[in-house]
């Protein structure tokens, strides 16, 4: 592995890493309680939106302030102060583990690595006198200069105005990163809560599986190629969960979810029944009424639709809403919309 390969977000938040940092967080907790699991998961995984300095539940453009969801947002953050017990103001220091401990990773190796192409670096400009130097924003250090001038006597040198500049590039761009992270740091997130259930023993759980290396499924045709589950569960008996398991859910994602049921199906030749579970943090009223909602043929589509914790979307709804934000109370209360919480339980039960 080259050292570029070494350093990219890909191998900081890739799966050893996540591993690793996950292993590190558990240490503490040898069992975790089904009605614990979800603080654990906004732990590890929630984050804070910068642009609002509120716990992110929707997508950052549309929860400004002014707009709907920026008041949500404000219901959501004080509703979940509350359940975390902490500050309002300090509610950032409860969350996001995973993301900035594997930014940590990152940037204690890009430090050294930028130590030694900076070397480099100079051995290439030395007979280009007088060019720009590297991440240098002229721009930039003039807004920042206008803004501070009443209260800076004089300009800083050179090299510290550029270590500025680095520094901010930096910082801004630490969001870039989080989707190398999100996505199957939510599986493997779940896959470590599944596995220290109270009760869990009576589970395999499997992460990112082909499907036909699962039993009652067979291998696609040739030409196909093969089908990865988001998560598997086997048992108790002869009990078969696959999860499709998205944090939020995009338009694209709802027409793969019937793609995907369609070819769990075709490729089962157990002539058993096996279970389709969504496991979601989607906080939009109507996305999560589609995917209650959504048929295959007499029957719904998934066994069960399963939210980190209803209690948040409800929070940010209010009573307010209208259209499916009306509805999300009934599925709730019925448990077609469940709680994490409520589905760990039925397994460890089953």
């Amino acid at each position: 592995m080259t050292e570029d390969e070494a350093t990219t977000p890909e191998r900081a938040f890739g799966e050893e890493s996540r591993r690793q940092l996950l292993t590190e967080y558990f240490l503490p907790f040898e069992t975790v309680a089904p009605e614990d699991a979800w603080k654990h998961a906004y732990r590890l995984l929630l984050w804070i939106d910068r642009t609002t300095g509120l716990a992110h539940c929707y997508e950052s453009d549309k929860s400004q302030p002014g707009r709907p969801w920026y008041a949500r947002s404000l219901a959501f953050h004080d509703w979940l102060s509350k359940e975390l017990e902490a500050d309002a103001g300090k509610l950032n220091e409860k969350l996001d583990w995973l993301f900035i401990r594997g930014f940590e990773r990152l940037a204690r190796t890009l430090v050294s690595q930028n130590a030694r192409r900076a070397v480099i670096a100079e051995q290439q400009r030395a007979k280009y006198a007088g060019f720009p130097r590297p991440g240098q924003d002229r721009e930039f250090e003039l807004l920042i200069l206008e803004e501070l001038k009443a209260w800076i006597s004089k300009v800083p040198p050179p090299d510290v105005m550029l270590q500025l500049t680095q520094r901010a590039r930096a910082y801004f761009s630490q969001e870039n990163k989080r989707k190398n992270l999100l996505g199957e740091g939510f599986e493997d997130v779940l896959a470590f809560l599944l596995e220290r259930l109270p009760g869990a023993a009576k589970l395999k759980i499997k992460a990112r599986p082909l499907l036909h290396e699962l039993p009652g499924f067979r291998s696609p045709p040739k030409r196909e190629k093969p089908r990865t589950v988001d998560l598997a569960i086997l048992g108790p008996g002869k009990r078969r969960t696959l999860l499709t398991v998205k944090w939020s859910i995009r338009a694209d994602r709802e027409e793969q979810f019937g793609v995907d049921f369609d070819a769990y199906a075709r490729l089962d030749e157990a002539g058993e029944d096996f279970h389709y579970v969504l496991v979601t943090n989607e906080f939009d009223a109507a996305r999560l009424a589609a995917a209650c909602e959504r048929r295959r043929q007499n029957a719904k589509l998934f066994t069960a639709v399963v939210h980190v914790n209803p209690q948040g979307p409800l929070a940010a709804y209010g009573t307010e809403g209208r259209g499916s934000a009306l509805n999300l109370p009934k599925h709730v209360k019925s448990g077609r919309l469940m709680s994490l919480e409520a589905w760990l339980r039925t397994l460890v039960k089953a």
